[in-house]
């Protein structure tokens, strides 16, 4: 597949949504490395706007619908952090936001999204259901679409966050391999991206509860692959990819990887206690990856994108 999205697109993003995201920081714990026999650097989307790397491709979709005058309204269907991030972006650009959500999401996402001032809908916890309320919120209303991941601008912006890690954490192929968590593949695809065109030597892995592992059979496969079941404490990783984000992943992704649910309870745990930083589940996917799978990564520099820290504290797995 001709991939659309260069790499004038990537810094063009990360230009167009500076001024209203989070540089998030880059940390390090020596507990982990020694566990790991690596040495790890956590680059925390938990810290950014919105509490997760979405803000960056919501923004960098919705800025551009708004320059270019290509509706009056925004539309899209989430279970929660890509919610919040359109809800968000279309605050900051003062257009009416209405975000199709299963009646199942976390209840401190949806209370966001009504925070930022957006309209909920809520609908059956299917992708099907989903797409029918976009639909419909598209025929009473005329918002323009911005799908979670499959949208060119909505993954350059999610890039913007491994252009950071690279930058901030060192270039030259100083990093072996850079691990994400992988549900729609947004983030994942515009990782590898940015890796391919920056750090060409740096293999990237996708990371994937079992309990929701498409992913890995698309990526076998070639084709869209529906998971053996859904049942993971993941809530973020529930979605399949889309053509666009396999045709990526196939073209640049190394590997994808997968954990259980208490391999994934555990690494969730572990950063929470030794590096005092709040992650939610499908953050803590590729930090145990790296942790199940220490024979592929010993040794290595390894950077990780913790994808978001929206965690319901009344419902904490541990």
């Amino acid at each position: 597949m001709n991939n659309k999205i260069t790499l004038n697109a990537i810094t063009q993003a990360h230009e167009r949504i500076r001024p209203y995201i989070h540089r998030t920081p880059i940390f390090t714990n020596q507990t982990i490395n020694d566990l790991a026999g690596a040495s790890i650097f956590f680059k925390c989307e938990n810290f950014q706007k919105i509490g997760a790397f979405k803000a960056r491709g919501g923004l960098n979709a919705i800025l551009q619908v708004a320059a270019n005058k290509e509706g009056k309204a925004i539309t899209t269907h989430s279970s929660g952090n890509h919610a919040q991030a359109v809800a968000f972006a279309a605050a900051i650009v003062g257009m009416p936001a209405y975000i199709v959500m299963p009646r199942n999401a976390p209840q401190v996402k949806k209370d966001a999204v009504k925070g930022y001032g957006a309209e909920i809908i809520e609908c059956e916890p299917t992708l099907a259901a989903r797409e029918n309320g976009v639909l419909e919120v598209i025929e009473r209303t005329g918002a323009v679409l911005v799908h979670p991941f499959d949208n060119d601008r909505v993954i350059a912006g999610q890039a913007t966050a491994a252009i950071e890690l690279l930058e901030d954490a060192g270039y030259n192929g100083s990093f072996n391999t850079i691990l994400a968590p992988v549900g729609g593949g947004g983030m994942l695809s515009g990782t590898a991206l940015i890796v391919h065109y920056l750090s060409p030597k740096t293999r990237v892995i996708g990371c994937e509860p079992e309990g929701a592992a498409d992913a890995v059979l698309s990526f076998k496969s070639g084709n869209i692959e529906k998971a053996p079941f859904l049942k993971t404490v993941a809530d973020g990783l529930l979605t399949s990819l889309s053509e666009r984000t396999l045709a990526i992943i196939r073209d640049h992704v190394s590997d994808i990887l997968t954990v259980a649910d208490d391999e994934i309870i555990a690494a969730m745990r572990l950063v929470w206690e030794r590096m005092k930083i709040i992650i939610e589940p499908s953050s803590a996917v590729a930090v145990a990856v790296v942790l199940k799978y220490r024979h592929l990564f010993a040794g290595q520099k390894i950077g990780i994108i913790i994808t978001g820290g929206n965690v319901d504290m009344g419902k904490l797995p541990f």
